[in-house]
């Protein structure tokens, strides 16, 4: 029993592997110009905000795809060009989710970087998965350990880029 658990976990991380690595890039390798180039919703409000940036999207799909070729150069994946489209595929739909997340926080006059429980820890989870799993299936026991590991990990990994000063909130 423990075992078949301790192989879930395993085998869930390794799947979402590239898209923890696109959601965490942006925190270290963003910056620069907004996404949304400074520009209003017909709101009034901004579309995304400052903190969503160019050099943030580009840098999260590029290391959660190279996250792809890495897991089969160190033995975890089978198929390289199978582990490559679904990195692929997983970093596209964490950035998805994550512009999605930010569009709906400014709508709710949240302003960038302000914490919205469970929006901002698992919508990127979400987008990846529904980019991923037609054509790269999971199970529902493999879904929910996702989902159960992200809340878990999230604000962790999040306080500890607050306390290394690499994040400006503790989401």
């Amino acid at each position: 029993m423990i075992e078949s658990i301790i192989e879930l976990i395993y085998r869930s991380l390794i799947y979402i592997l590239p898209a923890y690595i696109a959601n965490a890039s942006p925190t270290i390798l963003g910056g620069g110009t907004p996404v949304d180039l400074g520009k209003n919703f017909i709101d009034g409000r901004r579309i995304f905000g400052d903190h969503k940036t160019i050099r943030g999207l580009i840098s999260g799909i590029v290391m959660g795809t190279l996250t792809g070729p890495f897991l089969y150069l160190i033995g975890l994946e089978p198929d390289i060009t199978n582990s490559f489209l679904r990195a692929l595929l997983l970093s596209i739909g964490t950035h998805i989710g994550d512009l999605t997340g930010s569009f709906i926080k400014r709508r709710m006059n949240l302003k960038p970087g302000e914490s919205a429980p469970i929006l901002d820890q698992l919508g990127f989870l979400i987008f990846a998965l529904i980019l991923s799993t037609p054509i790269y299936p999971i199970d529902v026991s493999m879904a929910i350990t996702l989902i159960v590991i992200t809340l878990i990990l999230h604000p962790i990994t999040n306080l500890i880029a607050y306390k290394a000063k690499i994040q400006e909130a503790p989401l």
